[in-house]
């Protein structure tokens, strides 16, 4: 199988900023543990304080797969429940 990217993007309620920097910063230690994980990175766009991205690279689609029903991706999408305005993830491959 081929590698996959993926980029995530998480824009905070307003007034949630922090604590949600916080939640996803959670995601960081457990996720480099994962099996197949080779790039997981989040930044925080400088202009909208708001908003959140992850870029990430996976061994396959089954180990990106994995990591998205992983416990504490689980966990952490109950606990932010409300505070979040929208999430939008983008699965991507090299070439054509």
């Amino acid at each position: 199988m081929s590698e996959v990217s993926a980029i995530a993007i998480s824009v905070a309620n307003p007034g949630f900023e922090e604590i949600l920097a916080e939640a996803l910063e959670g995601l960081l230690a457990p996720t480099h543990k994962e099996r197949g994980v080779l790039q997981y990175e989040m930044y925080r766009d400088m202009k909208e304080p708001r908003c959140f991205v992850f870029i990430e690279r996976w061994e396959d689609e089954e180990t990106f797969d994995a990591h998205c029903n992983s416990p504490h991706v689980i966990a952490y999408l109950q606990k932010t429940d409300g505070w979040v305005e929208s999430n939008k993830i983008h699965v991507l491959r090299k070439g054509k």
